[in-house]
C-alpha cells in the first residue's frame, strides 16, 4: 500500500526518534571510561620532587619523604641527596636544580640566601654532637680530653669533619671552648664519612651528630661531650627561588614544620628548633 506524502514523513521521523532511543539506550563500554579517565590526587598535588639534604638528616629525611609521598600518592619524591651542607650548597649556587634545600647549619644556607637563590629559610630541627667509638668503649674514652694529642702513651687516630662542614664548626668551637689541641687523621666532607671509619676501625674516635650515633645502632657508641649545647646546629630549610616544582616545595617545607613532621625527626633525636 503507497502511504500518503504525510505518513510517509510521519513514519520516517519515527524511524528515526527509534533508532536514536536506541543509541542513548546503548551502555558506555568501561575500558572506553577507565582508558580516558585520569587519575586526580586527593590533595591535588602532583609531579616530582628534588631535595638536597644535610648527610645527617638521610634517615629522618627518607621516612619524611616516604610519608610526604604516601599523602600524595601523584607526587614522586626522587631518591634525597645527600652530603656535607657545604658542598650541597655550592652545588646550588653553581646551577644545580633543586626544590628544597635542608641544611645542618645557618651559615651554609646564608649562603645561597645571600646569592638570591632561595628566601625566608626556617630552622626545623637542632643537633649536638657526640664522640663515638668502638661499641664497649674499649679504650675507655670520657671526654674530648682523652682525644688530644698528648693523651696516653699513644695517640688516638681521631677523625673529624672540615672546618666548612657544620659538624666542622661545631667541633671547632667545642675543642677551643675546651683550650685543647686534636690532631685528626684526616678531615671527611660530610658527617657519615665520619661515621664510616669509626665502623670499620679505621679511627678509634670522630665526633658526629647524637642523631648519627642512634641511627648507627650497635655499631658505635656515643660518648657525651661536656658542654655540648654551646655548640648546638640549627638546621633550617627553604623552597629555592627557580625550584621546578614551587609547589611542591613549598607543600613539603609546611609538611616538614608541622606537628607530623616535627614527630618524624623528634623519632630520629633531633632536637624542636
Amino acid at each position: 500500500m503507497r502511504l500518503s506524502p504525510i505518513r510517509a514523513v510521519a513514519a520516517l521521523a519515527i524511524t528515526a526518534a527509534l533508532a536514536l532511543t536506541g543509541c542513548a539506550a546503548s551502555p558506555a563500554d568501561p575500558a572506553d571510561s577507565e582508558a580516558t579517565a585520569v587519575p586526580v590526587s586527593p590533595t591535588g598535588l602532583s609531579g616530582e620532587l628534588t631535595i638536597f639534604a644535610a648527610a645527617s638528616l638521610s634517615g629522618a629525611f627518607d621516612q619524611l619523604a616516604a610519608d610526604f609521598e604516601a599523602e600524595n600518592p601523584e607526587v614522586d619524591v626522587r631518591a634525597v641527596t645527600y652530603d656535607g651542607s657545604s658542598v650541597l650548597a655550592t652545588q646550588i649556587i653553581e646551577g644545580a636544580e633543586v626544590d628544597v634545600f635542608a641544611s645542618a647549619d645557618e651559615r651554609n644556607m646564608a649562603k645561597v640566601t645571600d646569592a638570591g637563590l632561595a628566601d625566608g629559610a626556617e630552622p626545623f630541627a637542632t643537633n649536638t654532637l657526640e664522640i663515638a667509638v668502638a661499641p664497649g668503649n674499649p679504650l675507655s674514652i670520657d671526654g674530648l680530653d682523652a682525644l688530644t694529642d698528648d693523651a696516653g702513651d699513644e695517640p688516638l687516630t681521631v677523625v673529624l669533619c672540615a672546618a666548612e662542614v657544620p659538624c666542622g664548626n661545631a667541633s671547632k668551637t667545642l675543642i677551643e671552648a675546651a683550650g685543647i689541641t686534636i690532631t685528626p687523621a684526616s678531615e671527611e666532607q660530610n658527617v657519615t664519612a665520619v661515621l664510616s671509619k669509626v665502623k670499620s676501625g679505621e679511627a678509634d674516635a670522630g665526633l658526629v651528630y647524637r642523631t648519627d650515633v642512634s641511627a648507627a645502632g650497635h655499631e658505635v657508641q656515643g660518648v657525651e661531650i661536656a658542654n655540648a649545647d654551646d655548640a648546638v646546629n640549627v638546621y633550617p630549610l627553604v623552597s629555592l627561588a627557580d625550584a621546578p616544582s614551587p609547589e611542591l616545595a613549598s607543600a613539603f617545607v609546611e609538611y616538614v614544620l608541622s606537628p607530623a613532621g616535627q614527630k618524624v625527626l623528634e623519632s630520629f633525636g633531633f632536637g624542636a628548633p
